[in-house]
């Protein structure tokens, strides 16, 4: 069975940072493009990055681009998903979530994690 763990979400203070993990398990994560995605109260699960399988590309929404960073652990069979600078706006649930390539359509992916939560707030 095909299955994503995220973890490393809580509470944080604005500016700060968080590193979120996405662990696999029934498969190697090294095969998929692996994709971060968020979720705030009453808006729709948004792309927040995405780090291909073939050579690594990364790519990032716009509104987290040079904050956010996304890396692959193979050996760890992990995907990261480093924040820094956080905002308030980024407050959600953050799920991974798997593709054959990455994609700007949510609905491609598979095999979502049950999400971690991220709260940015003083």
């Amino acid at each position: 069975q095909l299955q994503l763990v995220e973890s490393g979400g809580g509470l944080v203070q604005p500016g700060g940072s968080l590193r979120l993990s996405c662990a696999a398990s029934g498969f190697t994560l090294d095969r998929f493009a692996i994709g971060w995605f968020r979720q705030a109260p009453g808006k729709e699960r948004e792309g927040v990055s995405c780090i291909s399988s073939s050579d690594g590309s990364t790519n990032y929404a716009d509104s987290v681009k040079g904050r956010f960073t996304i890396s692959r652990d193979n050996a760890k069979n992990t995907v990261y998903l480093q924040m820094n600078s956080l905002k308030p706006e980024d407050t959600g649930v953050y799920y991974c979530a798997a593709n054959s390539a990455c994609s700007v359509h949510v609905f491609t992916f598979a095999s979502w994690g049950p999400g971690t939560q991220v709260t940015v707030s003083s």
